[in-house]
């Protein structure tokens, strides 16, 4: 099961690595959209990415209310991971 400190690692590496973010703007009041410049084309890198590494499948919808960091550790952390390998 995975804590809401990995699931911030997790994600903290997907933005490094997807997106070259440099990990101390990653926090969780960080906005994808204003402070980290994400756009929605990348969310929907960053969503498969994060089911990748977690096993939680996360859909474009889920990040319709997401503005956060903390809102994506929210939304993956409700999630259950999936069955598929």
């Amino acid at each position: 099961m995975q804590t809401r400190e990995t699931i911030l690692a997790t994600l903290r590496d997907a933005l490094v690595e997807l997106f070259d973010i440099e990990p101390e703007r990653v926090t969780p009041t960080a906005n994808l959209y204003t402070d980290l410049e994400i756009d929605s084309i990348d969310a929907i890198d960053l969503i498969d990415h994060i089911k990748r590494k977690t096993g939680r499948k996360l859909d474009a919808n889920d990040f319709r209310t997401v503005r956060t960091v903390q809102d994506v550790i929210e939304a993956i952390d409700q999630k259950q991971p999936s069955q598929e390998q």
